[in-house]
């Protein structure tokens, strides 16, 4: 029962740093979440890895959860996770984060690719390789830490051979855009209530606001294999293109992988039908596929 209380109280914080993590991380807020690995809903200094995994393998994968989520997304019905699952099959240990989804994508990215620093540096044995997963505004994240690394010297991204992108809106999500128009619009109604509610609308955090940006400036890093996986609930193709997993379309978790010079090849990216955007985070069908791509990738030469 206390398990069960301390967790809903952990969502209820991530629910409110991602509407307004900027502001708390602003007035310095207690609430504010700072960017930590955590274990078992706990935060887990890097200089203690070992007693949550006494036995660490020089293979580490990194899972980043989304919007006002906490590590808990990636929990299956039965206990298990992606992190989990790989440990077992491939031999990875498996290192959750824990981040305010209420900050810019852009300064969590820089948070992150500190953490992977540090992460180099204090890990009980030498790294050999960094597996990031991403889940929708964990895989911007993704993206923008390993921008930063290339052009700040980091060393860690030489350890980083693949990255998965779960349900991650590259191309931004219109939900987003739509609110942002409909703020606008009550706030051109002389209405004392309409601006209210147009006020509010302007109180979304940074990190909401970015997941609208359809120009996403940071393009894959082509020394890295990018692997994309989006869901598909309807079955109209129209509706699919434009909905998606009723919160990514198929074009944004897709980033348009059909089209153009950086385009990524159609083997990397992974359309799921009847997967809704929740159910991308913990499904065993996203896992397969993930599977798939380690073991072609671990057979290959």
């Amino acid at each position: 029962m206390i398990a069960r209380v301390g967790r809903k109280l952990e969502q209820a914080i991530a629910i409110l740093n991602g509407a307004v993590g900027d502001h708390l991380a602003r007035s310095e807020n207690g609430l504010a979440t700072p960017l930590t690995a955590v274990h078992e809903g706990h935060p887990l200094p890097l200089a203690r890895l070992t007693d949550a995994h006494p036995t660490p393998s020089p293979r580490v994968v990194v899972l980043l959860h989304g919007l006002m989520c906490t590590e808990d997304i990636w929990t299956f019905p039965d206990g298990r996770d992606y992190g989990r699952l790989l440990a077992a099959d491939f031999g990875y240990t498996p290192i959750y984060l824990r981040y305010n989804t209420g900050l810019a994508v852009q300064a969590n990215g820089f948070a992150f690719a500190r953490f992977l620093d540090e992460l180099v540096a204090r890990y009980p044995v030498p790294l050999e390789e960094i597996l990031l997963l991403g889940y929708s505004m964990g895989g911007l994240v993704v993206r923008n830490a390993c921008h930063f690394a290339e052009t700040e010297g980091h060393a860690w991204l030489s350890r980083v051979k693949t990255a998965f992108y779960v349900a991650t809106p590259h191309r931004g999500a219109p939900l987003e855009r739509a609110g942002r128009v409909l703020t606008r619009l009550l706030a051109t109604i002389p209405d004392p209530i309409t601006r209210l509610a147009a006020d509010l609308g302007d109180l979304r955090s940074q990190g909401i606001q970015d997941l609208g940006d359809p120009r996403h400036p940071i393009t894959f890093l082509p020394d890295i294999q990018h692997y994309l996986v989006a869901g598909a609930l309807a079955n109209a193709p129209w509706l699919t293109e434009l909905f998606g997993d009723t919160m990514v379309p198929i074009s944004s978790g897709t980033d348009g992988h059909r089209a153009g010079p950086r385009a990524l090849p159609p083997t990397n990216v992974k359309v799921l039908a009847g997967l809704s955007h929740m159910d991308l985070a913990h499904h065993p069908d996203v896992y397969a596929q993930l599977h798939e791509w380690l073991r072609q990738r671990e057979a290959t030469p």
